[in-house]
């Protein structure tokens, strides 16, 4: 056990169940057979935490970790690499056995994995931002260890998922599968009340016509200033396009579709005190000052009082850490208002003042959201970096990567969102290619979002779509991707192809008691069994 302050290095030695040194204390005791791990530092400033264990793991065996926040078409299976950094869990497997190592959700460091041939560590890093917690006489539960071992005959997938439940006992779920329309990938911002309305009425149309009903997310561009760009506002009223969003939550109801609205609510506005932001980034608002978690929360409120029944939030990692990490680099030296929580704890904390305004009858998606934190708070995740409505690749790279990889969290820790169904002008990406996105997300049991632009389908097309959403309106067996273990990213390690052609992409999937193989090079699907 090591700990590193701002002062240094510190090898603590151990005394039963407690290693100590320099006045730092960290216990390691089981507990309801997990290792909960503890810390105690009054007069340091805390950085890192490394816990490590002797390991011998044999020969062949190839290994899956998860991902910060969203992915971004890196995840795949892979032999044992001891520089891999795989963040909150890892699976470790030959095929035929499958082992499970992680932290319990909604734990208060942002926690890693290394594993090699000698010995894994486990990483928990306690910043507060950039800079060392200050706990001074607090005893912080850093995190939760949990393992589970692999059991005679399931699959890799199976025993992911039973690991993905044992990590988060208590998720938070939709009542209904989640399915619907955002006018993202089709209008990219520029958008308005009459498009969103005409949105409304063509996925209520293309619904069925009892049961469940389909959403229709109005994402950036109605705010005030910054439509379009993914920051802006302020977030009370629309912009000239949007006059009144109250009655436009009105008339998506009447339309035959539910309200849901995007926001980006850590951008600071106009006339926002000093005292509200982040000193290194003004532009960003502080979520660990108690003014800042009220303004949140009245916001998030106001956005269920107008009538939206779901709530899209966007850029909080971005804001916070950078994409695709959960803490800032480790060159970073600021730190939030409050040094005497963790950048996990605060952002949880976020989090749950998201839940608590949003209300039990509110549907949250987290965008750019961690989601080992989220999992019991959100509804709804986004499991993947941004598809697309023009470039087929980062559908494949995104897309179809991270829905084979993270499946095994939909339903264990919230619903799994891979992203839209995107076309910006006819055939802007080949219907051939986005018929089988299409496809594997309606039979796949996760949520399902389309984005056309108006009159890019034909009448045949729209059929097909309809289809679609009528299979994702009803609750459908989570999609097995059934090639994962053997699916490997082509472009991996070849530095002049875009990292956007890359990503592993399962082929074959157990989809609704059938066996289909998909050809993500846009030739035809087949169903070659049952």
């Amino acid at each position: 056990m090591t700990v590193v302050t701002e002062n240094g290095l510190l090898q603590l030695a151990r005394e039963g169940e407690t290693w100590r040194s320099a006045g730092i204390e960290v216990a390691a005791a089981v507990r309801d057979g997990r290792l909960r791990i503890e810390l105690s530092a009054p007069g340091a400033a805390v950085k890192y935490l490394e816990a490590r264990w002797a390991a011998d793991p044999p020969a062949g065996w190839k290994y899956l970790g998860d991902a910060w926040e969203r992915s971004y078409g890196e995840l795949e299976w892979r032999p044992l690499d001891a520089d891999r950094e795989m963040p909150w869990y890892f699976l470790a497997s030959d095929g035929r056995t499958t082992h499970g190592y992680g932290v319990m959700t909604q734990p208060a460091a942002m926690c890693a994995w290394k594993a090699g041939a000698q010995d894994m560590t486990l990483t928990a890093d306690v910043r507060c931002g950039g800079a060392g917690v200050r706990l001074g006489g607090r005893r912080l539960v850093v995190c939760d260890v949990t393992s589970r071992r692999g059991r005679p005959g399931e699959t890799p997938f199976e025993a992911a998922r039973a690991f993905c439940r044992q990590m988060c006992p208590a998720p938070r779920l939709p009542k209904e599968p989640v399915y619907g329309f955002n006018d993202w990938y089709c209008d990219y911002g520029k958008n308005s009340a009459e498009s969103v309305l005409y949105y409304a009425a063509f996925v209520a149309r293309l619904s069925p016509k009892a049961g469940n009903r389909p959403f229709m997310v109005i994402d950036d561009g109605w705010q005030a200033t910054g439509g379009g760009t993914g920051y802006g506002g302020p977030w009370d009223r629309g912009n000239a396009n949007f006059p009144s969003m109250p009655g436009l939550a009105d008339g998506i109801r009447k339309a035959g579709a539910r309200p849901g609205i995007w926001i980006h609510l850590l951008t600071a506005q106009n006339g926002q005190p000093e005292a509200w932001r982040l000193r290194h980034d003004p532009r960003i608002l502080d979520i660990s000052v108690p003014e800042v978690r009220r303004y949140v929360m009245e916001t998030v409120a106001r956005l269920r009082a107008w009538g939206y029944e779901l709530i899209k939030h966007d850029y909080s990692v971005s804001d916070l850490a950078g994409y695709t990490r959960a803490a800032p680099g480790p060159e970073a030296v600021w730190a939030y208002a409050d040094r005497s929580r963790t950048a996990a704890e605060i952002v949880l904390d976020h989090y749950r003042s998201l839940r608590e305004a949003a209300g039990d009858g509110g549907i949250l998606i987290g965008c750019n959201t961690i989601g080992h934190l989220a999992a019991g708070l959100f509804e709804l995740e986004r499991i993947g970096d941004d598809t697309s409505g023009r470039d087929w690749s980062r559908v494949r790279n995104r897309g179809v990567n991270a829905l084979g990889f993270r499946a095994p969290q939909h339903g264990a820790f919230f619903a799994a969102d891979a992203d839209c169904v995107g076309l910006t002008e006819a055939e802007a990406i080949p219907w051939a290619c986005n018929r089988l996105w299409l496809d594997l997300l309606a039979r796949s049991g996760t949520p399902l979002f389309i984005s056309f632009k108006r009159g890019a389908l034909t009448a045949e097309q729209e059929k097909a779509v309809a289809g679609a959403l009528a299979i994702a309106s009803r609750p459908q067996p989570l999609g097995e991707p059934l090639d994962w273990f053997e699916a490997v990213n082509p472009t991996r390690g070849l530095a002049a192809i875009s990292h956007l052609e890359g990503g592993a992409a399962p082929r074959r999937w157990k989809l609704m008691g059938r066996t289909v193989e998909y050809d993500w090079t846009c030739g035809q699907s087949r169903s070659p069994s049952k």
